[in-house]
């Protein structure tokens, strides 16, 4: 498992860095706020130990620039032991707190309960690029912001989202979100996928529902769009 420690005191960061490292855990170090919401945010981690106080950026904003992005399982580590620090901590997002001196064995135990936890729920949060997919909490957001969506566009959007980068056919939407098959000449299909991109892609630049002509629909991020892709994505659904 991959961990990365946010923390300017080097004794701290050797400390955890060698009894994580022989513990089987790949270990990223950042020094500073700055570096950390870098890190925290370009690659991906199983859970990330952050200091609150911290140079150049605190915890607090590396911890909401974060969530703004990912759900990374965080544990915050302080030196003071101030409940409104901690209260303020869990309201910006961390998933536990730790004050220090603390047990190393303590924090080992604590970071697999998070890594277990996060892979429990791996299942019922899906990532598309920037959008995220809660079919738990029934929510979806891009870029941080909530998406507001009907029940049925959610189903849509879940549909498609559990079947990122495959090509749905208009049939097979039609049974997996209306469990019906419409009759041929409807579009009812089209008018909820233009509802939907409205709100999915509409205020974005980066846009992740497509049209694939004579095919059907598919969500994914492209990186690389050709001239004939922006044009298929242009015309009606």
């Amino acid at each position: 498992m991959k961990v990365l420690i946010v923390e300017d005191e080097h004794k701290v960061v050797d400390y955890l860095r060698s009894g994580l490292t022989e513990q089987g855990w790949v270990v990223d170090v950042a020094m500073d706020g700055e570096e950390g919401t870098h890190l925290a945010i370009e690659y991906d981690y199983d859970v990330i130990v952050l200091d609150v106080m911290l140079p150049r950026r605190d915890g607090f904003a590396v911890l909401k620039a974060l969530r703004m992005q990912k759900s990374t399982p965080v544990i915050m580590l302080t030196a003071r032991d101030h409940i409104n620090d901690r209260v303020r901590g869990l309201r910006e997002g961390a998933d536990d707190y730790l004050t220090k001196p603390f047990s190393f064995l303590e924090l080992v135990e604590r970071l697999h309960a998070l890594a277990r936890r996060t892979r429990a729920q791996e299942s019922t949060l899906i990532s598309v690029g920037d959008l995220y997919v809660d079919l738990i909490g029934r929510r979806a957001t891009r870029d941080g912001v909530r998406l507001d969506l009907t029940a049925k566009e959610f189903q849509l959007l879940s549909v498609l989202a559990r079947r990122h980068g495959d090509i749905l056919s208009k049939t097979a939407i039609t049974e997996l979100v209306w469990e019906v098959d419409f009759e041929s000449h409807t579009n009812v299909v089209e008018t909820a996928i233009k509802r939907l991109r409205a709100k999915l892609d509409g205020p974005f630049r980066t846009k992740l529902l497509h049209t694939v002509r004579g095919m059907g629909y598919v969500l994914e991020v492209r990186e690389v769009r050709d001239t004939r892709d922006a044009r298929e994505d242009a015309r009606p659904s």
